[in-house]
């Protein structure tokens, strides 16, 4: 498979989606992730736990930092890149919270 720009966006978006999704919905491999967010309990920690929103944000950024140096553009167009991989997941998040009926 040839690594382009859009294919690499792809995927980046599709996996930050699919993280903070998991972090903010779901239990996670053997309960870990609902252990990590009991312990966060009330803190600001906990409150960033639950948000697919906030959590794409700090997932897209180390994608869209590795893909910027990967194709050598400059720190404008990284964080371009970085709220167009977050803006991506959301996107995503919204369909798919719209399609199980849930309020988001």
């Amino acid at each position: 498979m040839e690594e382009t720009p859009a294919v690499l966006l792809a995927v980046a978006v599709l996996g930050t989606w699919r993280l903070a999704h998991l972090v903010a919905h779901e239990d996670g491999p053997l309960d870990v992730v609902i252990h990590l967010r009991r312990r966060a309990g009330v803190s600001w920690l906990g409150a960033l736990m639950d948000c697919p929103y906030c959590l794409s944000l700090w997932f897209a950024l180390p994608a869209a930092a590795w893909l910027a140096r990967h194709w050598q553009w400059d720190a404008l167009t990284a964080v371009w890149l970085w709220l167009a991989i977050s803006g991506g997941a959301c996107v995503i998040e919204k369909l798919t919270a719209a399609r199980q009926g849930e309020p988001r």
